[in-house]
């Protein structure tokens, strides 16, 4: 998935990453050359349906920054992440 907002250089990938691990999730978050965080995550699907709600811009206050919008996540086969990352 990709957020797009003011995303960049506010705490969000590191506040992303929290959120993943409070959920169990395994992944990464990182900035984009054009402004964006890219997410990946894996686990469950409940658990990783919540961390991309927690990602929506209609989400929780609270949150570094501020989301306009998110791509439609892309869903495949996990790769075995070791925990979860910012890069």
């Amino acid at each position: 998935m990709f957020v797009r907002g003011r995303v960049q250089g506010v705490g969000f990938r590191w506040w992303t990453r929290a959120r993943a691990l409070e959920l169990g999730l395994a992944g990464w978050a990182r900035n984009t050359a054009d402004g964006r965080v890219e997410v990946v995550a894996e686990g469950e699907r409940a658990a990783v349906e919540r961390l991309l709600a927690r990602l929506g811009p209609d989400a929780v206050a609270g949150r570094p920054g501020e989301v306009a919008a998110t791509s439609a996540p892309l869903w495949a086969a996990p790769r075995g992440e070791p925990g979860f990352r910012e890069r």
